[in-house]
């Protein structure tokens, strides 16, 4: 979408009279000049483009020397000879493109290498009215008479993250049934074969994405042991990578068994894992590949052979070395020019933070806690490194405390909030997304690919535009503008408790009573007030899907009615039993929710006007755990949770005293505000009967920018009377499972307190990185 990418300059005209503009008129051939040597990429990009010239200009293209329109890249087609001062701009430039109306009523689509030519022209089929999602998402692009471009139209793009890409992760109720049983038919289970990738790659092209890690899973046949897909990832400029327990282009989940000799321990058995590597590098030494390097166990656990963090460490070196030494032997001499990339992860980040040395042209890929807060952010030393640092990012996620693979309900906000500080802080060289299965994400793709390509025009005008920019593109001027506040609110909601979360269980968790659904800590007011809101999300969803045209209504349903409204009915769910437990409620209400529920994703999978094109995408209830259940019909001889009065609560941008930096929609109440390091936010409240206080402060639960803490200082009335507190959380602790589920980090502290008509508590950041929330006062 590129905010709807130099507005400006985006102009449609029936009958256009703009002195030497470039335009198209709808039925007229297009003229295009273009040399047959361009790579592939190029090539794919250009089938793309004029099959999209003619669904919505109903124009044929015609390739030829004098076109109208001239595509190439730097150094391959000789006609951009003659523009030596509009390719100036991009040559030297990785994956840049120049689109410029020439004086004669042409247009210069330019590259400076071969992607960059591609993404021109997929920036170009975009301004035509075409979305990135007309395929995945059915946004069938609306007819035009003509697109015109004024003569001083000029974009000049580059990307600001230099690999970005998607992971398909826990594929098995989603993308791989979908892709077996229906889209792509085949008798093998689990087979995501070449056309089901090229789908994929086509999106990554329009995305101007570049990088993909393939579906790993067991339940699935691995992407190189299946015909046609590396084949097919050439053609579209993909550059194959794997997870932090892939390295060196292996899954080994699936390939150990069926390549693999032995026990897949690198201390007892070196040979057998070394030759399991060397194969498959010989075979894809001259893919595109992003090269994991080191080593976890088989699938997502701890390596074999090594148990303690000193064993771990020798084994990692050891791998390092020879693992480079087969990319030195088959893939280039010159080590230092072949991509690779160290994931730090889970237990393997405590190697590398017992003194790993990682070799320097390697990138460090730093990894969030799977629930969306980053975990790590590169040191003044670690941004020296040659390799630079890389960015494994979740709106999506199977594990402990719990999942959320169901609906894409991920917080935009939060994502900006720490990617961008994650590129300022020099993660700036791979960004890749654990996306689940494409499906329902599709918004929170977008934004992350286009901060990977533009960060700062992202920046310039904020998600809530950003966001209200791609409901537009998808819906028209009104209907985006009518949907993009219940966006807003529906990704609000679910900040404060996701869906997935609304049964209070837990899961990986070796307690049965974990598994039972029960009470959350919230009153019977409260759930009254939130079942009311979610009721006005869906009431509203149901009036404009009224107003949506016939041709978008598939679109609709599943960029915007499943998801708000199938949220909205997991909240009823799970919140009208809790009031039935206490007698508050009728059981038909949580019954029928759960029925609506069910009535709704066999919509989203046969489809309205799609004849079941989604069918087998979409499980409400992903690995049949407890919380997506009809709610058992028990009872509670306890009362319901009552919440305790406070004297007053103030949200984080309601200080009156000293400087914060507004985080945009972050927060309860979407006014959370980060504190910089010595800098402190003053609030003040009026008398109070009493000899203290205690005060309540609500963070969200970020980790760490620098060291390992995050503290603040709480002083009331001056600073006679202060205290230090700490909320930063270590590994998978009981206090960090609580702070993901529901998004908060909570600290209390009690204050004596002077008889005086008003009072201030100040809030002192002790360090960097501190975002606050809420305020409540006892």
């Amino acid at each position: 979408m590129k905010y709807i990418k130099g507005i400006i300059a985006l102009i449609f005209v029936v009958n256009a009279q703009i002195a030497s503009a470039f335009s198209i008129i709808s039925e007229k051939q297009i003229n295009i000049s273009f040399d047959k040597k361009e790579q592939s990429v190029v090539k794919k990009a250009l089938d793309l483009f004029t099959q999209d010239c003619k669904v919505v200009l109903s124009s044929d293209i015609n390739i030829n020397k004098s076109g109208n329109i001239i595509v190439g890249t730097i150094g391959v087609n000789p006609l951009l000879k003659g523009y030596s001062k509009e390719i100036s701009k991009i040559k030297g430039k990785k994956q840049a493109f120049i689109i410029k109306s020439l004086q004669d009523g042409k247009l210069l689509v330019a590259g400076s290498d071969s992607h960059g030519t591609a993404y021109g022209l997929m920036e170009l089929s975009e301004l035509i009215g075409v979305s990135p999602w007309e395929w995945w998402a059915d946004v069938t692009p609306k007819k035009r008479e003509s697109f015109t471009l004024p003569d001083s139209y000029e974009r000049v793009c580059y990307p600001s993250v230099e690999y970005r890409g998607i992971f398909i992760n826990d594929e098995d109720w989603g993308l791989m049934p979908w892709s077996y049983k229906n889209y792509e038919k085949s008798p093998e289970r689990g087979h995501i074969g070449s056309r089901t990738n090229e789908k994929i790659f086509e999106l990554l092209l329009r995305l101007k994405a570049n990088t993909y890690w393939p579906a790993m899973h067991e339940c699935t046949k691995p992407f190189f042991l299946t015909d046609g897909n590396r084949e097919m990832a050439a053609k579209y400029g993909i550059y194959i990578g794997g997870s932090h327990c892939e390295p060196m282009a292996c899954s080994a989940a699936v390939e150990w068994g069926v390549r693999g000799k032995g026990e897949y321990d690198y201390v007892n058995n070196r040979k057998g894992v070394y030759d399991f590597w060397e194969s498959r590098v010989k075979d894809v030494a001259k893919q595109e590949i992003l090269y994991t390097i080191g080593m976890r166990g088989v699938h997502d656990g701890k390596m074999q052979g090594a148990n303690s963090v000193e064993e771990q460490k020798n084994v990692l070196t050891t791998a390092f070395k020879d693992q480079r030494e087969l990319l030195t032997k088959y893939v280039n001499k010159d080590i230092e020019s072949v991509p690779q990339v160290f994931i730090p992860y889970k237990e393997i980040l405590d190697v590398y933070n017992a003194g790993l040395q990682v070799p320097d042209d390697v990138t460090l890929m730093w990894c969030d806690d799977n629930y969306g807060y980053i975990r790590h952010f590169p040191t003044s030393e670690e941004n020296m490194r040659k390799g630079g640092s890389g960015l494994y990012y979740h709106v999506s996620y199977w594990g402990r405390p719990h999942d959320y693979l169901w609906l894409g309900t991920f917080s935009p906000y939060l994502l900006y909030h720490q990617l961008k500080k994650a590129y300022d802080k020099g993660i700036q060289k791979i960004w890749i997304l654990n996306v689940g299965d494409i499906k329902p994400a599709e918004y929170q793709i977008e934004l992350f690919m286009d901060m990977a390509w533009n960060i700062d025009e992202v920046s310039k005008i904020g998600v809530k535009s950003h966001l209200q920019n791609f409901l537009i593109r998808e819906f028209g001027s009104s209907l985006g503008e009518r949907i993009a506040p219940l966006m807003d609110e529906y990704y609000r909601l679910a900040f404060i408790r996701k869906p997935e979360f609304m049964g209070n269980t837990r899961e990986e968790e070796k307690d049965p009573q974990f598994k039972i659904v029960k009470d959350l800590n919230w009153s019977e007011d409260y759930i009254i007030k939130r079942l009311h809101d979610y009721k006005a999300i869906s009431d509203n969803v149901e009036k404009i899907g009224k107003d949506v045209d016939n041709d978008l209504q598939d679109a609709y349903f599943q960029l915007i009615k499943y998801p708000l409204q199938t949220a909205s009915l997991m909240n009823e769910k799970h919140l009208y039993a809790q009031l039935a437990r206490h007698g508050k409620s009728d059981w038909s209400k949580s019954d029928m929710a759960f029925d609506s529920i069910a009535s709704l994703t066999n919509i989203y999978n046969e489809g309205i006007n799609n004849n079941g094109k989604w069918r087998y995408m979409m499980d409400a209830q992903p690995r049949k755990l407890s919380v997506f259940k009809k709610v058992p019909h028990t009872s509670s001889d306890k009362g319901m949770f009552v919440e305790r009065p406070y004297k007053y609560k103030f949200n984080a941008a309601d200080y009156v005293e000293g400087k914060g930096l507004p985080c945009e929609g972050l927060g309860y109440e979407v006014e959370a505000v980060e504190i910089s390091e010595g800098l402190s936010l003053g609030y003040d409240f009026g008398s109070i009967d009493a000899d203290s206080v205690e005060i309540e402060l609500c963070f969200v639960p970020t980790h760490p920018v620098s060291g390992d803490k995050l503290r603040v200082k709480i002083a009331l009335d001056g600073e006679t009377c202060e205290q230090e507190i700490s909320y930063q959380t270590y590994g998978r602790s009981e206090e960090w499972k609580e702070n993901v589920l529901n998004n908060r980090a909570i600290r209390k502290i009690k204050l004596p307190l002077k008889r005086a008509a008003s009072h201030r508590v100040k809030i002192t950041a002790l360090d960097n990185g501190i975002v606050f929330d809420q305020l409540f006062i006892y």
